[in-house]
């Protein structure tokens, strides 16, 4: 069989299997195995693949199938025009983050100091690495509560040469960080543990400390926005990933002890980001 052939049998049965974006599944699994660049794929649609291919390759599809995330298959996922190491002790990196950085290297780069920066849950440290990379006058401290996830943390930063810039705590929230902050960033759980959800096995596989929250998901939420004050410098801000489910809430508790906030769409037109200021 060829590459073509391959690929279209497989993105048919990832699509049966739930998968909505299964021709992009299908080739970053069959470039991955073949330790190919997606793009080498188009240049050898005809090429005839050996049983040790296949059997490689099938093996990923059905994993794929599963719910297991792609980004955990093929060890690595695009984030900010950057390639971050992903395993299961991480959240995949996801799209819909990105505006939360770009506003974060927006502020960087309008400042006239450098700026001091908190990514707080900081997984992958997709959020933190970008930041840096692409506002090279901050300094990044980034904290998680897993020490699994801080050794992700620590390959992507070296990966990305930025490792004089971003400093790496073990620690809940702001806890584990010194000093205060111009500009505190977080993406942290959101999704009520009490509920009934139905979920995808893609969501589903990843690390539920990384998922869950109480009091109706917002537990987190609203508790680094009751500790943030104290640890932001004077007309510091916050950035703070928001799902629909918890947005009311964590509008309101934005309007307690500061001054201002407002939201920021994604690009699906979501609200996604509530941006706080003192």
């Amino acid at each position: 069989m060829t590459i073509v052939e391959v690929l279209k049998l497989s993105a048919d049965y990832l699509r049966k299997h739930g998968s909505d974006s299964s021709r992009l599944d299908a080739e970053l699994l069959l470039a991955h195995a073949l330790k190919l660049r997606r793009l080498d794929l188009y240049l050898k649609f005809d090429h005839p693949l050996n049983e040790s291919e296949l059997t490689a390759y099938r093996g990923l599809v059905a994993r794929r199938a599963k719910g297991e995330p792609v980004a955990y298959l093929v060890g690595h996922k695009e984030f900010m025009g950057l390639d971050f190491e992903v395993t299961p002790d991480v959240l995949v990196p996801n799209p819909d983050t990105e505006v939360l950085v770009q506003r974060a290297v927006e502020l960087a780069r309008d400042s006239q100091v450098p700026l001091r920066v908190a990514d707080v849950g900081t997984g992958s440290g997709c959020i933190a690495v970008s930041i840096a990379h692409y506002a090279p006058a901050t300094e990044v401290w980034a904290s998680d509560v897993s020490r699994e996830a801080l050794e992700v943390t620590a390959r992507n930063v070296s990966r990305h040469r930025v490792a004089e810039r971003v400093h790496l705590e073990c620690g809940d929230l702001l806890e584990p960080l010194p000093g205060q902050f111009d500009l505190i960033c977080a993406n942290l759980p959101y999704i009520d543990v009490a509920a009934d959800h139905n979920l995808a096995a893609e969501v589903v596989a990843q690390p539920a400390r990384a998922l869950y929250a109480e009091q109706g998901g917002v537990e987190l939420v609203n508790r680094l926005l009751e500790e943030a004050p104290a640890r932001l410098k004077p007309g510091g801000r916050i950035l703070a990933e928001v799902d629909p489910s918890i947005l009311a809430a964590a509008v309101e508790a934005a309007s307690r002890g500061f001054a201002g906030n407002r939201l920021h769409r994604d690009a699906g037109g979501h609200e996604r980001v509530l941006e706080v200021w003192s």
